[in-house]
């Protein structure tokens, strides 16, 4: 019997890697030495890259780069185990957390951080990038990143325009001659779960501005910059980015990934599932246990447990998930590859009183659900 366990993490909890060890655990408590491969996962999203470097055995970096309001801040990216890949979650640099409420204005904030963990990660030697972009505190259209690379943002006196999504409006000419040559050679890839535009009533500024502390008028402003970086990008590199689904993603940085570094926007589950090579474990297992926090009817839009359940069900395996709390109509994801749904909570608890004793009641529901998956099956 081989059982595959693929869960992602329970946020405030447990990592992914914790949350699949302790499913084993209880597993192990009817089947011991059973083939259960561990394999953590994640969906692009925050906890991203711990969930990759522990599936592969890689390894988490730190540097200290440039944050949203042009402080200095501690930020991390992951080295899969093969050492070539690096894993970044743009929120590590650029995200919304790194800047306190009252001081949230994406005229001003950038995206600079980013391209400097990109840098660093060049620098060790890695080839194939894979970065994350949700959670950012920015609308710079990922002009931030690019100049981080070596690429210029001049105005009409040829001068630099500086930083943040306001200074977009001061754009003349982009001079991309001095980008850092290391990126041929590069392969990037985009965790990107929206398919928004760059600009307009669904682009970056209107529909995420306002949760990085757009209101009023600044929204107007900002759209009409980020239109105007498309059109002078596509006069100077020839790429229109702006109707690019997608593109709008992180403050328009998935619009200028693929501009100035050529990135592929691909689903975050979609990426992970591949490169954790998720479908070789799972063909032929007999049993997929999966799992999240909250499942709810979100799930189905690109969260993990959909993304498992859709790799198992070209196999016809049943599916099982545990979770830490079921939402609302979360019953959707019978008729899409999750066979059950089991809430790990044996009794009335709190939340604090769940997630403290996280690791407890997944072993338990583990052999619950394993007891009964052994009558199913004739002992």
């Amino acid at each position: 019997m081989k059982i595959v366990i693929a869960p992602d993490s329970f946020k405030g909890s447990l990592s992914a890697k914790e949350v699949a060890e302790n499913i084993k655990l209880g597993i192990e408590r009817v089947y011991k030495g059973i083939d259960a491969p561990c394999i953590p996962m994640a969906d692009g999203g925050e906890g991203t890259v711990q969930s990759l470097v522990d599936a592969t055995g890689g390894r988490i970096i730190t540097a200290r780069v440039t944050g949203p309001l042009l402080h200095q801040v501690d930020a991390f990216y992951g080295i899969l185990g093969e050492g070539r890949t690096a894993v970044i979650e743009m929120a590590a640099a650029s995200g919304l957390p790194l800047v306190p409420e009252n001081q949230r204005n994406p005229m001003l904030t950038t995206s600079y951080g980013t391209g400097e963990l990109i840098k660093h990660a060049l620098d060790m030697g890695c080839r194939d990038i894979i970065i994350g972009i949700g959670g950012s505190a920015t609308n710079d259209g990922g002009f931030g990143v690019a100049k981080a690379l070596g690429v210029k943002f001049l105005d009409k006196q040829g001068l630099d325009i500086g930083h943040g999504g306001g200074s977009l409006a001061r754009l003349h000419t982009i001079d991309a001659s001095g980008i850092d040559k290391r990126l041929r050679d590069c392969s990037i890839t985009a965790a990107c779960d929206v398919d928004n535009p760059l600009c307009g009533p669904r682009g970056a500024t209107y529909v995420f501005g306002p949760q990085k502390g757009a209101k009023g008028d600044m929204l107007e402003v900002l759209d009409k910059n980020l239109l105007h970086y498309a059109e002078v990008i596509k006069e100077a590199l020839g790429v229109d980015i702006k109707d690019i689904p997608g593109a709008g993603a992180a403050g328009g940085l998935g619009g200028g990934l693929t501009a100035f570094l050529g990135a592929k926007l691909q689903r975050g589950i979609d990426i992970v599932i591949e490169t954790v090579k998720l479908e070789q474990q799972i063909r032929d297992a007999e049993l997929v246990i999966t799992g999240e926090g909250m499942m709810d009817y979100q799930t189905q839009y690109g969260k993990t447990p959909y993304g498992v359940a859709k790799i198992a069900k070209k196999y016809g395996i049943p599916v099982v998930a545990l979770v830490g709390q079921v939402g609302k109509d979360a019953g959707v994801l019978y008729d899409m590859g999750i066979d059950s749904i089991f809430p790990i909570a044996d009794g009335p608890m709190s939340l604090d009183s769940a997630m403290e004793n996280g690791a407890r009641l997944l072993q338990d529901a583990a052999e619950r659900i394993i007891r009964l998956y052994k009558v199913a099956h004739n002992g």
